[in-house]
């Protein structure tokens, strides 16, 4: 039986602290994942629901982007997967009572962990200007209330439209049509808080703003190195695929601040080895300081530079642009410099460049970790420095690996959800409906922010994500939000940017990966794309959680009908009744999706074209993949201070808390903690099982603070600290972004820690 939401919020002020664990998965997992998807569906749902995820006939994971193999077993989900799942699933229901039992400043003053317990929305509803309740409200009249305020704006420009990485393709191409038809290019995402730093720094380059691996590739690489991850919590299918490259022979290199479980060692519970003595999966392990991999991939180049025969140097000559000018700032690295920003030693530097030059096909994943930082851009830029002096871009087994955090962030981008749209994608989407797209471009999250706070921008709608808690320097978010006419929220579960509101807010409850979505034309399906640009169709199997949910597309192709009128020619219409419609519309428009409704119905999707991995051409300024020479950079630590990473817990999936545990780092019941490398704990006079207030530094000058964590002593790097988020992200300043990107800097945050008024 699905049990109820908790009534009260749990208590998180005495977190239970163990031994961490050296392994992932395994029957622990097996086991979690049970007992939570029993919780929120029930035993026969439970069954009738997971055996259907990442399916060919079935729905994509609402959870990570990591791809499907082409043979797939029964259960082709991981722990973290089934909790999304199950999630969205829950038999739970947050109802029109529901409300008008809780008003909003009560509900404001929950976590983030209690409202989404509380399960599915099932009406629209509405908070009018002055009140404290949300009441229901009609389609129509929810429909009305938007139309209302954006045609009040004085410049379309003054509307803001968030997409997260849960939205379909057809819904993203729906949306962003709808966006530029009213005339804005204000179309901020998820991408630019999180892998926006990889696509500045592939598209200048290599061309594409992609990665340029297939998960084949990873079974063919000699080489894999993994940086700035913890795929164990975050992307746990791909502990399966590094498990199959090692079995083929290829060794893998684990460059993180923190030790991880999921890297160490990886029981697959799919395999009796698995459910045994698992596999060891990392080689090397690199415990670099935070911000400190640009600096070892120069040295590392540097080393290769100066290693005869080890520059593949016909692609060199054949394929590349820039080379000399980066060669000579290689050639300029030194080890003391580089061993001081990266804390590593000598031998263990030296022991990588011996597996690298013993490898012929290496592949380099990675994550936030390296996104997140003021030079992670150059960072990045680095890496592909790496890959192509070896040549190891543009043949199998090789290549660059951004890891996506979300199911079909990577669509959205493709299907034209970016605030800096290509001319040539305007030029496409002018031919194809015939209007003018507006040119300048629009905000993105942090521009965004910017506008709300300062009085530009007056309404925010957002299609599915939570805003408010993914955001930095959460009270200038949350005051900016406020300052909003109105805030529209398209959801499926409660989340706190729906009790931080502008002076009206709605919220649209809509449909799920798991439901079916029958409309007028019959039963449709959407599309997604993966991680590394394969795109298959989703097909939910069950009943939508409330007969008065609406689709993603059908909300959008609504509210186009209303806000633009009659007389507008594109068939709004049409598209609601039969995605088909759509799909053969972005036929024409985005390149790689010629032909889509047919390519699509083959089991397992296609493959997008990528240039660079397809025939070793690249779409760069050049013609060329680009060589590039930026300055060194890591941060600088003032004495006494710690480097704070924020990052997730295992019971968490980006801003949505299943749970109170992190397992794998030994950590139970409470998130306020802080890990603390036990010798920088012991110089700074900080007992295991004290009490600390965070409190951030920045050049502005302005105190952030996140008081009541416990210090743990913890294997961190030295000078380095972690905590998880949205709790730490209020220390994030709102201007702390990476150069080009404007991406949040979140993983390289100065903390002071300062003992707590409560302690």
């Amino acid at each position: 039986m699905a049990t109820k939401p908790p009534q009260g919020d749990p208590v998180q002020d005495a977190p239970k602290v163990a031994e961490r664990k050296r392994t992932a998965a395994g029957l622990p997992a097996i086991g979690h994942t049970l007992r939570m998807a029993h919780q929120q569906m029930g035993v026969k749902r439970t069954a009738l629901t997971l055996l259907s995820v990442n399916q060919k006939d079935g729905f994509d994971c609402p959870g990570c982007a990591w791809p499907e193999p082409e043979h797939r077993h029964r259960a082709e989900f991981c722990e973290n997967g089934a909790k999304a799942v199950a999630e969205e699933a829950t038999l739970r229901r947050v109802t029109p009572e529901f409300f008008a039992a809780h008003p909003v400043s009560d509900l404001a003053r929950r976590s983030g962990y209690w409202l989404g317990q509380q399960g599915r929305l099932t009406h629209p509803m509405y908070l009018p200007e002055g009140a404290d309740h949300y009441e229901p409200v009609s389609w129509e009249r929810a429909f009305d209330i938007v139309a209302e305020e954006l045609t009040a704006l004085s410049s379309p420009d003054e509307a803001v439209f968030y997409t997260s990485g849960r939205t379909s393709n057809e819904a993203a191409f729906l949306y962003q049509l709808f966006a530029r038809k009213l005339g804005t290019n204000n179309l901020p995402d998820c991408s630019n808080m999180c892998h926006e730093s990889s696509g500045s720094a592939l598209s200048e380059t290599i061309g594409v703003g992609k990665g340029s691996v297939l998960l084949e590739d990873l079974y063919r690489a000699d080489l894999i190195v993994v940086a700035g991850q913890n795929p164990g919590t975050n992307h746990p299918r791909m502990l399966s695929a590094l498990e199959k490259a090692k079995a083929n022979g290829a060794r893998v290199v684990s460059v993180n601040p923190l030790p991880e479980a999921g890297l160490e060692r990886f029981k697959n519970p799919q395999t009796p080895k698995g459910l045994t003595a698992g596999t060891a999966l990392t080689d090397l392990f690199l415990q670099i300081r935070i911000g400190g991999d640009q600096a070892l991939f120069r040295l590392l180049n540097k080393l290769v530079l100066d290693t005869p025969g080890a520059v593949d140097e016909e692609f060199v000559r054949e394929h590349t642009h820039g080379f000399e000018e980066f060669a000579r700032a290689a050639r300029a690295a030194d080890w003391e410099s580089t061993l001081a920003a990266t804390g590593l030693a000598r031998e263990d530097v030296e022991r990588f460049l011996r597996m690298v030059l013993d490898s012929e096909r290496i592949v380099v994943c990675w994550a936030m970790g390296l996104t997140q930082h003021k030079h992670s851009v150059p960072m990045i830029r680095e890496i592909v420095n790496f890959l192509l002096l070896r040549g190891n871009i543009g043949r199998p087994g090789a290549g660059v690996c951004p890891v996506r955090g979300h199911s079909n962030v990577q669509g959205d981008r493709t299907m034209g959800i970016f605030e800096r749209p290509a001319p040539a994608f305007l030029d496409a989407l002018e031919r194809e409906f015939g209007f003018a797209p507006p040119r300048e471009h629009g905000y993105d999250v942090v521009r965004a922010i910017r506008a709300l706070r300062d009085g530009e921008a007056k309404v925010f709608f957002a299609m599915g994500g939570n805003f408010v808690s993914a955001s930095p320097d959460t009270e200038v978010t949350e005051a900016a939000m406020r300052r909003a006419r109105l805030t529209v929220h398209v959801s499926t579960k409660l989340n706190r940017s729906h009790v931080v509101t502008g002076a009206r807010a709605l919220i649209l409850p809509t449909l799920g990966r798991t439901e079916r979505d029958l409309q007028a034309g019959g039963e449709q399906f959407v599309t997604v794309e993966d991680s590394m640009g394969m795109v298959h169709a989703s097909r939910g199997r069950l009943e939508p959680a409330s007969p008065h949910l609406l689709s993603e597309p059908a909300i959008v192709c609504r509210l186009a009908r209303r806000v633009l009128g009659a007389e507008d020619d594109v068939p709004w219409e049409e598209f609601e009744k039969d995605y088909a419609a759509v799909r053969d519309r972005i036929a024409r428009v985005v390149p790689g999706f010629e032909d889509f409704n047919a390519r699509v119905a083959r089991p397992g999707g296609f493959a997008l074209p990528h240039a660079p991995r397809d025939e070793r051409r690249f779409p760069t300024a050049t013609g060329k993949a680009n060589f590039t020479a930026a300055p060194v950079e890591y941060p600088h630590l003032p004495e006494g201070r710690l480097l704070l990473q924020t990052l997730r817990s295992h019971d968490q999936y980006n801003t949505t808390v299943y749970g109170l545990d992190d397992r794998y780092r030994g950590i139970r019941n409470g998130r306020r903690v802080v890990l603390v490398n036990p010798d920088d704990a012991r110089e700074l006079k900080l007992a295991d099982g004290s009490y600390v207030d965070l409190v951030g530094e920045w050049k502005d000058g302005v105190e952030r603070r996140a008081p009541g964590f416990r210090v743990v002593h913890y294997p961190t790097a030295r000078g380095c600290a972690a905590a998880y988020y949205p709790e730490t992200n209020v220390l994030v300043p709102l201007d702390a972004t990476a150069d080009v990107s404007n991406t949040p800097a979140s993983k390289s945050v100065v903390v002071r820690l300062e003992q707590s008024a409560t302690d």
